[in-house]
């Protein structure tokens, strides 16, 4: 009989991701009144449609006049996402809420879209999750696991192997798109989106960032680091870990500036869970403590410290 040992998926590495996708869509739902959210869209009609499947949303399910209500009673849960408790009870309603967001308000973005697939697929590893919540870290099993939980952590796992897979998609299409265009191909791109009155940087960036981009080299280096950025993403699951290490801070960077220019800060929280999802090992438990100990961390004479556990199944 053939053993198959596969990574127990239930980490504090999946917890952050499901902490900033709920993040990212708490801060759309709070800082957006209904009047904003759901209007009219010229050519398209009023929204939320509730056409097809897309009128199992929330927002389809409630009259006009409720819907701060169903906002606020979205919010409440995405604060209990976002905090940890019981992923097990609260990933269905976490994958719903991003649905219903994605589907139901008039103008949805790009974030929104990532966070309803990757709430989606994260759904698969915490409906298995016993813990009460998700920043505990994985204990080893005292004993070997029953055949249902051993079936859980295969389905957490695919799923989180199908996030990377589509993480790495996004960030290979985000890249190969932009070429076929010349003002990507010849380094002037990023002059036009920064000058962009609609899209482009806030005003009181805009005259610093105008200042770089007016001059050849740093156009050229502001358009074409993103491109080399978004293929080494979209390959990071060829290349060794201690690589991966190095491009989430750089990813997240890249993230942080396009929300700092642009303001699509609930797309970078979906953003940075999914670099977390590409970039960490499967079953990671972050070690945030270094971060508070002295200079001397670990030496050479101490074991390392285990990032996962694994578990055996049989066929």
């Amino acid at each position: 009989m053939r053993r198959h040992t596969i990574t127990l998926p239930w980490s504090t590495g999946y917890g952050w991701a499901r902490t900033l996708l709920a993040l990212g869509t708490l801060g759309t739902l709070m800082c957006s009144d209904s009047a904003t959210l759901f209007r009219e869209v010229a050519g398209v009609g009023k929204y939320p449609l509730c056409q097809g499947v897309t009128g199992a949303g929330a927002w389809c399910l409630a009259s006009p006049q409720d819907y701060d209500i169903v906002r606020w009673l979205c919010c409440l849960v995405l604060l209990l996402v976002a905090s940890g408790w019981r992923p097990a009870l609260t990933a269905i309603p976490h994958a719903y809420i991003s649905f219903s967001v994605f589907t139901g308000i008039a103008i949805p973005d790009g974030g929104d879209q990532i966070t309803w697939i990757l709430s989606l697929l994260i759904a698969l590893v915490a409906i298995g999750d016993k813990r009460k919540w998700h920043w505990q870290t994985q204990q080893p099993p005292q004993s070997a696991l029953s055949q249902r939980r051993r079936y859980l952590a295969l389905v957490g796992t695919s799923a989180l192997v199908v996030a990377r897979l589509q993480m790495s998609l996004v960030y290979f299409q985000a890249c190969v798109a932009k070429l076929p265009h010349a003002e990507w191909a010849d380094g002037t791109a990023l002059y036009y989106w920064i000058n962009n009155y609609d899209f482009g940087a806030s005003g009181w960036l805009r005259p610093l960032l105008d200042a770089v981009a007016r001059q050849p080299v740093g156009v050229a280096i502001m358009t074409w680091l993103p491109l080399v950025l978004e293929l080494s993403l979209a390959a990071a699951l060829l290349l060794p870990q201690k690589v991966r290490w190095m491009l989430l801070p750089a990813g997240i960077l890249f993230h942080l500036g396009i929300a700092v220019v642009m303001g699509l800060w609930s797309f970078a929280l979906a953003m940075w869970a999914g670099l977390l999802l590409l970039l960490a090992p499967l079953g990671h438990d972050p070690d945030l403590a270094w971060l508070i100990r002295p200079r001397a961390r670990t030496t050479a004479s101490q074991p390392e410290r285990p990032e996962t556990q694994s578990t055996a199944l049989a066929s």
